[in-house]
């Protein structure tokens, strides 16, 4: 990952929360964001919480990054339904925090 990184440009890190119907089954955060994340390439964790939301952290090159965020905003899981999802803590970053893309519980 940090030769792609390096070879992609800046890193960049992002905190999200996605709001809507996005836990109607366990697998959103565990099967299909992990499955982007790793398509994409970006690593960093995702968790269902007790509100209803799903919440989580993404790093990777810009781009990268860029593209999770809009599949967070627009696509999510095939059986759910997104209302909006916020980012914060947008930042360029020197290294990566992790090593893989993973599931919090």
């Amino acid at each position: 990952m940090s030769a792609l990184a390096k070879a992609s440009g800046a890193l960049k890190s992002v905190d999200y929360e996605v709001f809507g119907r996005v836990q109607v089954s366990h697998y959103f955060p565990n099967q299909y964001t992990e499955q982007e994340a790793k398509k994409l390439g970006v690593v960093g964790w995702v968790k269902n919480t007790s509100q209803g939301t799903v919440t989580g952290q993404v790093q990777g090159p810009e781009e990268k990054v860029n593209e999770m965020k809009s599949w967070l905003s627009k696509v999510g899981s095939p059986s759910s339904r997104i209302d909006k999802t916020n980012f914060s803590n947008e930042k360029e970053i020197s290294k990566l925090d992790f090593s893989d893309f993973n599931t919090r519980y």
